[in-house]
């Protein structure tokens, strides 16, 4: 079985978990998951079986999109409300939309982040919340990110706790902690924040509409119709110019050979490399006018 399942990963699980379970689920245990999803967390979470582990790398390169909520008003450990809360601060008056869409304005574009303690990134060898559970504050790495859009969806004020309630969706690129970037937007409007819940609506090019539940997974196998709902590999290289290769150029390719620049698509910085209309390779441009391998996907 060789192909992607656009999964929706329900919450507390594991991004790990849903591989596991889908490897019992399929009978086999060259699966990959696109894109760690947190416990906490909803949505799509983008699968890899068989060959298709291959294009892994170029499903996580595309950008994201979630929505999720915002409380304006406490802090938390870990900055959602999976933590212990560690600052209050009543919000006295309503925050206005003006304010709140100035402030996620502040924070679009290109930004610097620091991952927060409960999160998986690793330092001198051990992750982030290892030290978090141990109560050791450690140097943590920053990190560049874009989110190209940052949208307030509603807003919504709580008279009786004295706390903002902010429904957002962000549009980002791979590595961005959405925990830190809306307490990051609670500060920019002076106040403690966490976030309440997040969905990641869309991954590796697919949308949450088009995916498939663990239970739906298991029917499909059961009923042994799964293959009509599975992506090609294609599918993750969708974004490269393509070449079809002669009979020739293909027994070059199949040794790993290089093509001369004059062979492939002018200007291509990299191509897809098909043979019989069956993607075979990745091919990059090389400073000699040259065009070598990036990824081999098949060689028969």
């Amino acid at each position: 079985m060789d192909g992607i399942i656009p999964l929706y990963k329900e919450r507390g699980m594991t991004s790990f978990d849903c591989v596991s379970r889908l490897r019992r689920i399929l009978k086999t245990k060259k699966i990959g998951h696109s894109g760690t999803l947190d416990p906490a967390v909803d949505g799509v979470l983008p699968i890899c079986v068989g060959t298709a582990t291959k294009v892994v790398e170029f499903l996580m390169q595309s950008g994201k999109v979630y929505q999720g909520e915002l409380v304006v008003g406490r802090a938390t450990e870990t900055e959602d409300f999976e933590g212990q809360v560690i600052e209050q601060a009543p919000v006295e008056a309503p925050l206005s939309d003006d304010q709140v869409q100035a402030a996620m304005q502040s924070l679009t574009g290109e930004i610097t982040q620091i991952p927060p303690m409960y999160s998986a990134v690793k330092v001198n060898g051990k992750r982030l919340y290892e030290y978090a559970r141990a109560g050791k504050q450690v140097d943590r790495p920053t990190r560049h990110v874009t989110i190209s859009s940052f949208e307030l969806v509603r807003n919504q004020y709580d008279e009786v706790h004295h706390e903002q309630h902010i429904f957002f969706k962000v549009a980002c690129t791979k590595g961005t902690y959405v925990r830190t970037l809306v307490v990051d937007l609670a500060r920019a409007l002076g106040y403690p924040g966490a976030m309440k819940w997040l969905t990641r609506l869309a991954s590796g090019g697919f949308t949450i509409d088009q995916t498939l539940s663990l239970a739906d997974i298991q029917t499909l196998v059961a009923n042994q119709t799964i293959d009509r709902y599975l992506y090609p590999l294609d599918y993750a290289l969708k974004d490269f110019p393509t070449m079809e290769l002669s009979a020739d150029q293909w027994k070059t390719v199949q040794n790993g050979g290089w093509l001369r620049a004059a062979e492939v698509q002018p200007g291509a910085k990299e191509v897809i490399l098909k043979y019989n209309g069956i993607t075979k390779a990745l091919y990059h441009r090389t400073a000699d006018h040259h065009y070598k391998p990036t990824k081999m996907f098949s060689t028969k």
